[in-house]
């Protein structure tokens, strides 16, 4: 059983980010905040601390979480296995969690110097385990790329947009979803493509 302690910081937590998320971390007010948590703006404090602080506690668990995730699943020798375990885990991780991957990848400009070195260090740690994936697939010949850094860009950029459009009851579900996506990345970096059956 949670303590009133915790679950009031996870409903403080949760209204930062659907306030973050909505109107973006400087469009959000403490007293927007405290409204959508039921708290008054001076309890606000005890439970948050700084609205900065709440920012780096939201990013800091998103990016970890994937961090965690991605340091699994490239232990796997074939590259283009590789990469579309990448692909898959980057792909549901915005599909699943739009509002979390969002603030994370739109926000981090609204931090202060300090902060932002934290946050900007989960990510290129996260960004490097792809780079590594691209850089083996080309040095086995797996892989035809002419610039691996652009292709990177370019494979998280097109991941990350599903956030922002995919939606459970639309046309693909997340398994499709995921699959469409690992096929894409394979037609970019000049990976043969799998048989349907092998996903």
């Amino acid at each position: 059983m949670p303590s009133a302690t915790t679950s009031t910081s996870e409903r403080v937590q949760d209204a930062a980010l659907r306030l973050f998320a909505e109107r973006g971390y400087h469009g959000t007010g403490i007293r927007q905040l405290a409204d959508a948590a039921g708290l008054s703006s001076a309890s606000l404090y005890h439970y948050m601390g700084t609205k900065e602080e709440l920012l780096v506690a939201i990013m800091r668990s998103s990016l970890t979480g994937l961090l965690d995730a991605a340091e699994q699943v490239v232990q796997m020798d074939d590259p283009g296995e590789r990469l579309d375990a990448l692909v898959r885990l980057h792909v549901r991780t915005h599909a699943t969690a739009p509002e979390q991957t969002r603030v994370v990848d739109d926000e981090v400009n609204a931090l202060s110097a300090g902060a932002r070195a934290e946050v900007v260090a989960l990510r290129d740690r996260y960004e490097t385990l792809w780079q590594s994936a691209l850089d083996d697939g080309v040095a086995r010949g797996a892989f035809r790329i002419g610039s691996v850094a652009v292709a990177r860009r370019a494979l998280l950029e097109m991941c990350s947009g599903v956030a922002r459009w995919w939606t459970p009851d639309g046309e693909l579900d997340l398994d499709d979803l995921q699959r469409e996506y690992a096929g894409l990345a394979r037609r970019l970096v000049g990976a043969p493509l799998r048989h349907a059956e092998s996903w």
